[in-house]
This record gives structure tokens, sequence and C-alpha cells, in this order.
């Protein structure tokens, strides 16, 4: 039996030149696709936008004018905690001395549980704090009738913390956060010149080192993210990579400058002497140091003890001889050392001078000498000598 068969429906989308129904289905789904990027983009901006606005919110914003709110100047005269630096004149041998609220610096607090540090009226404005700043390099760092230095430093090294905590609260960018990083990281890079060999009671240059490293690091941090000009960048680069000599990080990070910052004069040759530094040629590292000037010489004065005993060391091997025999003279120019500090360092290291100024150099007599023999201080005329008639608040502002 033949059966008719049924006509087939032809749908709409299936004429010709319409398109399948697959590539409608992908096509549609593209275009909400597309739209739904747009919108989640949108969305994205908006959120962003939010956050942002949020946080100028809840960011505290200090509000105190002086060096230090007036409660907590009050609460350091009841209970006695006044530095003889922030005494009233005429007050200091009174059972309770008054503070002089133009010379009293806020002190740095630890946080503690229940401590409300986000008060505007105790937090200082940016313009206030690189006021403090200068304050405490102009009249306490940098004064001439303020002894000993140790005790100039504990203080002026505490007070510039609590400047810090206050940037941080409030987090404090621009300008005037890189001038108080600039003038903190000078500060703390000659006092670990001027205070070198200090007892640790006085002086401890492990904790100096970490703040160093982290101010420096800020500081850098804000040269890479923040707005210029930033006419001192070369300078600390350079000072960076002087202080941290052959270290990876510190390496890195200047080869990733850009090229007008790597071939500035300074920068160049903080990296010809951390190259000679790598190399272990301290002849050349020597000679490079010597066009240094005083506050690059300083961050570079603890690598000196290791890169003259490394001279001697190669020396010892290379002229090692029975009848070889080495100026004291030239060794203490190839040194950077008078002639009588050069042979008390060749001693230090059972290297023989004898009668006639001469070193007799042997690898079998090289011995390393204890630790608490080699008094670092001894051997600084190589910096001292630069720092001439540079006062100290001229080092730290860069006036040099």
């Amino acid at each position: 039996m033949n059966r008719r068969r049924a006509a087939r429906r032809v749908s709409h989308s299936q004429r010709r030149g319409a398109p399948s129904e697959g590539d409608w289905r992908q096509r549609n789904q593209e275009q909400w696709r597309g739209h739904g990027k747009e919108q989640v983009r949108e969305v994205e901006v908006k959120e962003d936008e939010r956050c942002q606005l949020q946080e100028k919110e809840t960011v505290p914003r200090g509000t105190c004018q002086t060096m230090c709110p007036a409660r907590e100047l009050r609460d350091r005269e009841v209970q006695n905690r006044l530095h003889r630096f922030e005494m009233l004149a005429g007050t200091e041998k009174d059972k309770r001395p008054r503070g002089d609220p133009l010379r009293a610096v806020k002190e740095y607090s630890r946080p503690a549980a229940g401590k409300d540090s986000t008060n505007p009226s105790d937090l200082r404005t940016p313009a206030v704090l690189l006021k403090t700043v200068c304050y405490l390099i102009d009249d306490i760092a940098a004064s001439s009738h303020l002894h000993p230095w140790t005790e100039v430093y504990s203080f002026v090294f505490d007070r510039l913390r609590g400047v810090k905590q206050d940037m941080i609260i409030q987090r404090v960018s621009g300008l005037n956060c890189v001038a108080i990083l600039e003038r903190t990281v000078r500060f703390l890079i000659y006092a670990s010149y001027r205070l070198c060999g200090e007892p640790l009671r006085l002086y401890d240059p492990r904790i100096n080192d970490t703040h160093l490293q982290e101010n420096l690091s800020w500081l850098l941090d804000c040269y890479a993210t923040g707005q210029g000009p930033h006419p001192n960048q070369e300078e600390f680069q350079a000072l960076g990579l002087l202080y941290n000599l052959g270290s990876s990080c510190a390496t890195q990070h200047i080869m990733e400058l850009p090229e007008r910052l790597r071939s500035s004069p300074a920068i160049a040759l903080a990296l010809s002497i951390n190259r000679a530094f790598l190399e272990r040629n301290p002849v050349r590292l020597l000679r490079l140091a010597k066009r240094l000037n005083f506050l690059q010489s300083c961050a570079l004065h603890r690598h000196l003890i290791a890169c003259r005993r490394d001279l001697l060391l190669i020396y010892s091997h290379g002229h090692s001889s029975r009848n070889c025999r080495f100026p004291l003279d030239g060794l203490a120019q190839l040194l950077s050392l008078d002639t009588s500090f050069t042979a008390g360092l060749c001693q230090l290291y059972g290297l023989e001078v004898n009668q006639d100024n001469q070193v007799v150099f042997s690898k079998a007599a090289f011995t390393e000498p204890e630790q608490a023999k080699l008094h670092c201080k001894l051997y600084h005329n190589m910096v001292a000598e630069k720092q001439r008639d540079l006062t100290v608040g001229n080092i730290i502002h860069g006036c040099t």
C-alpha cells in the first residue's frame, strides 16, 4: 500500500540565506556574553570607585598641629616621663618638670589591645610631621651642645619611629612622605657610621639596620609608584645598593630601573663597586670607593673590613714566598689606611711586618682574628677625611 509521505515543514530559520538553528543560537549567546562582559566591567569599575571612596572615609586624618599632642604632654608631665631635651627651661630640677610645647615631641608607643591610636587629635598632619623631622635634625641631631651623641641618637630614633607610626596610620603619601623618608634614611645611615663600635646598651646596629631597611624600602616604593618629581632618587638608589652591597635583590632592583637612571653617575659608580665586590676584587673596589662622597662612604663602610680582609688573603697567597717582601707604604695605599693601622691590621691576621717596614706574606701564616679584636672604628679614616666641614644638619638634609 502506497502511503503518501507528509509534506515536510520548512521553518523560517531554514529558508535560503537564513542562519541555521545552531548558528543562530551561537550568535545569540555571543551577543549576550559580550553584553554580560560589559555589565561585569561596569560593576567592577563602580566597585573600585566605591572601595576607594570608602577607604578615604575610613582612613583617619590627623588634626594635631603641634609636635606633641596636648593630651600626651599632660600625661607625660604627670607621669614624669619627659626627656631632658623636652623640659621647659628652669624646671629641669623640679620634682615634676614641665614640658616645653615648642620642644616636646610625640614619642613612639607600642600598639596595645583596647588602645585607640586613630584619634585625629592625637595624629599630626603630614606638614607637621615634616616640620617635626626638621626640628629633630636641626635642633637635636645637629646641635653642638647636646651630649653624648648616643643619647641624641636614642631620642631622635624613638621620635622618628613615632613619626613613622603616624604616617602609617594615616597612609601618608606624596612629596611630604618622600621628604620625611629621605631625611630618616640619611640619619640612620650616618648613625650607622658614627656609632659604629659603641656598646650594645647604647647602640644596637641590628635594630638600626632593620629600621633603615624598612624606611629605604618604603622610600624606593614611593619613587616607583608615586608622582614626581623626585630629584633625589638617583642618590637614594645608589645608597641602597652601596648599603646592601652584594645583595641579589638590590642588584636586580637597580637593573630594572630605566636606562636614564642606571646610567646616572652615582648609580653607575655604585654598580661598578657592587660588581667588584661580587668578583672579589678588593683592589678595584677600594680604588673606586675613593670617588664616593661622605654619605655614600658611610653606607659602604660596614663592608670595608671584609674587603680589606679579602685583599690580605689574596696577597697572602699571591706573594707567599720566603724571599718576597711587600712595601708597607704600598699596601697602605691599596687598603686606604695609614701605615700604622696597616701594620696593626696585618698583625691581626698573622702577617709579619719586619723592621724595614716590609710585609712578609705567607698563606700558612694567615689566620682569622677574633671578632672582638677587629674594631671597625679604628679604620674609619677613609670615611672621616671626606666629612671635612660638613655639618650633621647638612648631611641629613642632603646639602652636600
